[in-house]
This record gives C-alpha cells, sequence and structure tokens, in this order.
C-alpha cells in the first residue's frame, strides 16, 4: 500500500519539483504538529492567512454553527444571506465612507480579476498600469498584471493593454494618462521582498489617478487585517483607493475574498450588461460566517495594538553580519541574506528545528517572517535564536 506521501506526490498535481512534502495531523495557535505530535512554529500563517493564528476557538464554533443553518444556497448576489451581509456590513463600516459595497469571491485573484472588469466597464478605457516585481496571483488576468516576466512568458499571449511602472517612482507617475482604466498596485509589495513604499509616493499616485480620472485598485491581500500594525495599510499613508481588494485572512482560514468600492463604480457591473461579473461560490457563507468572526476577534482582542512592538522586538534580536537588511512593517518583514542558496540553506536548519518559514517569489533571497499576529513575546525570541542559530550554521 503506497503511503499518504506516496499518494500525495502521484494523484496530487505538483507545483514543482521539490515540494515541501511536510505533513501536519493539527494546528492550533501558533503551531502546526506533525504526525509524531512535534510543535513547529508557524512563522509564515500559511503566507499571510492565519492572523489570528489556527483553529481559533470562535471561528470554529461560529463555522460549525452557519454548518447547522445552511451552506451553499444560489450564486453570489442573488439570495439575501445572513452572512453575507453582516460581513459586508461590518467591512464597510470600518472602512473609508466611499467603499461601502462589497463583491465578494473565492480568493484574491479572484478579487483581483473582477477589480480590473469593474475598472474597464467604470471608465470605458482600456489601460491597465502595475508594477514591475509585483504579486496579484496566477489566473490569466492577475498573471497579466504580474510584475515578473520570468513566471509570466510560457504562458503568453496575456491580455493587451498592460504597461508597467516602478514602485515608488516618482517619475513613472507621468505614464498614468486619462487613457488609463486602473492602476493596479500592492500597498506594500510582498513577492518583491516586503517594499513599503513612500508616504509622498503615495500621496502623489492618489493624486495622479484622481487629476487623470484613473481609478487607484490597492492590492491588500497580504497586508489587510493587521499585518501592517494598521487595520488596512493604506491607513499609514493618509490615502483611499478607488476599489479595495483583499483575500487571504479576509475568511478567517476559510477561502474569501472581495473587492470593494463605492455604490456608483459597482453599479456598472449590474447592466449592459446585466450580471456583469459572476462566481457560483464567491461569499460562500460558511466563509463569510468565519471571516467575521476572525475579525471580531481581532477587534475585541485588540490584536492590531502590539505589532509595532513585536517588529521592533524582531528586528531588535535578528542581527547578524550575515543579515544585509530587515525590511517591512509591522509583521510583513523580509530578512535579507547575501544569496538564494545561503537563505535556502538556513530556512532547511530553521525547519528541521521546528520553525516554519521561507522565501519570496521574487526575491528567493530573503526570508519571509509574517507569525499569526498573536504570536508572543516570548515565541519570537525563541523563533530569532532558531534563526541565529542556523544562521550560523549556515555561513
Amino acid at each position: 500500500m503506497l503511503s499518504l506521501r506516496q499518494l500525495f506526490l502521484a494523484n496530487n498535481a505538483q507545483t514543482t519539483d521539490f515540494p515541501l512534502m511536510l505533513e501536519f495531523e493539527r494546528a492550533e495557535g501558533v503551531y502546526m504538529y506533525d504526525m509524531e505530535g512535534k510543535p513547529n512554529l508557524d512563522l509564515i500563517s500559511g503566507i499571510g492567512v492565519s492572523n489570528i493564528g489556527h483553529s481559533h476557538p470562535e471561528v470554529i464554533s461560529t463555522i460549525k454553527d452557519q454548518l447547522d443553518k445552511y451552506m451553499h444556497l444560489m450564486v453570489y448576489g442573488e439570495y439575501v444571506q445572513t452572512p453575507q451581509v453582516r460581513f459586508a456590513e461590518k467591512l464597510t463600516s470600518l472602512l473609508p465612507a466611499q467603499l461601502q459595497s462589497v463583491y465578494f469571491t473565492n480568493s484574491g485573484t479572484e478579487a483581483i480579476e473582477g477589480a480590473m472588469k469593474l475598472a474597464k466597464r467604470y471608465t470605458g478605457r482600456q489601460h491597465i498600469i502595475s508594477c514591475h516585481n509585483s504579486y496579484h496571483g496566477s489566473t490569466q488576468g492577475a498573471l497579466s498584471i504580474m510584475g515578473n516576466e520570468e513566471f509570466k512568458q510560457a504562458y503568453r499571449p496575456l491580455l493587451p493593454g498592460v504597461s508597467f511602472i516602478q514602485f515608488n517612482n516618482h517619475h513613472d507617475l507621468d505614464y498614468i494618462t486619462e487613457e488609463t482604466a486602473c492602476v493596479v498596485l500592492e500597498t506594500i509589495q510582498g513577492e518583491a521582498g516586503i517594499r513599503v513604499p513612500d508616504g509622498a509616493y503615495m500621496q502623489a499616485l492618489r493624486d495622479r489617478c484622481s487629476q487623470t480620472g484613473t481609478l487607484l485598485i490597492l492590492d491588500e491581500n497580504q497586508t489587510a487585517f493587521g499585518r501592517t500594525g494598521k487595520l488596512f495599510a493604506f491607513e499609514h499613508f493618509g490615502i483611499e483607493p478607488d476599489i479595495l481588494v483583499l483575500g487571504k485572512a479576509l475568511g478567517g482560514g476559510m477561502p474569501l475574498g472581495a473587492f470593494i468600492a463605492s455604490s456608483e463604480i459597482m453599479g456598472a457591473l449590474k447592466n449592459n450588461p446585466i450580471l456583469g461579473h459572476l462566481t457560483t461560490f464567491g461569499g460562500h457563507p460558511v466563509c463569510c460566517a468565519s471571516g467575521l468572526a476572525s475579525l471580531e476577534v481581532i477587534l475585541n482582542n485588540n490584536l492590531i495594538e502590539s505589532v509595532a512592538a513585536k517588529e521592533a522586538l524582531i528586528k531588535q534580536l535578528l542581527v547578524h553580519p550575515a543579515i544585509k537588511d530587515i525590511r517591512g512593517k509591522g509583521l510583513m518583514l523580509a530578512v535579507e541574506f547575501e544569496s538564494f542558496e545561503l537563505n535556502k540553506r538556513i530556512i532547511d536548519h530553521c525547519i528541521a528545528q521546528g520553525v516554519i518559514t521561507d522565501w519570496f517569489l521574487h526575491c528567493s533571497n530573503a526570508m519571509r517572517i509574517a507569525p499569526p499576529l498573536i504570536i508572543t513575546n516570548e515565541q519570537i525570541r525563541h523563533a530569532c535564536k532558531v534563526i541565529l542559530h542556523a544562521v550560523n550554521q549556515s555561513v
């Protein structure tokens, strides 16, 4: 009989020839437990998903309650479903006044697709601008605005009418014109190795979009729900997007995405043609119930208040000649080393010692540190001790 790992390789589609092959029996809080019961400290939160940790009891209880009521009833947007309504009500109460209409999807990538369609439909324009080294997902439309040719070249032709500018470069804002439907921007670039823009740049970007009638789409798939020390990362810069894209932590561990705009902008999807955007499972009631419960855990337990101090502690502890830089905001950090080879050795040592981390898609020489917001100072000290030991073993 084949083992579970052999079946995984045989029957589950693989995305590389070298999957991590880690196997876990359960997860709770900041730990994932392997088949022998060994705890592994999760420093990446399933890539920005588990902001309140794994298997939070309030979220689990809410999911069970919703399961007893109903699961899928109808394609999104036709029936009044309590979890969708309550979650949208809560989200919009925490956002700027014009961000009042929520379209729920299955994932952040699908939310990007919907936001791109909405921008083109509302403006009547076709030109889209994104940034070099950006990451917005892997579907055809999202791939078209990914700013890394290595990951795109095998799938061309992609969407026409897409241009790229340098992130955090004031001069490139001149490429935004009256022909541009939208600029799609990660508020803080994630897979580029955590690149935080200047406040002046973000203000200038907002102004340029307003001047040209271009919609500003901010992709907060990785940055939202306290990850950077604010509920939403755009709050650091004193600007507001025309369309906000959410995913990852939005569902509290369940698959969920959303794009959010004003009722006026979102209304463009209602006619000419009707049903301008469709999804069968988007806004699944169980996922929306889970997402609302997770958001309430963040708010009710003031989890965001300690994020800046935890960032400072990590930066204070992770000091070593081999560390070239530590970039980021809050609990969204990149620790940069000389090369991918060195970074990979360090990561492998960490995993062997029960601390789970990885690298970035467009910045392979940097280590990702993005633990659940509930991580304690003691757990941070332990993780940093393991990382420094791994560095010493690897240089």
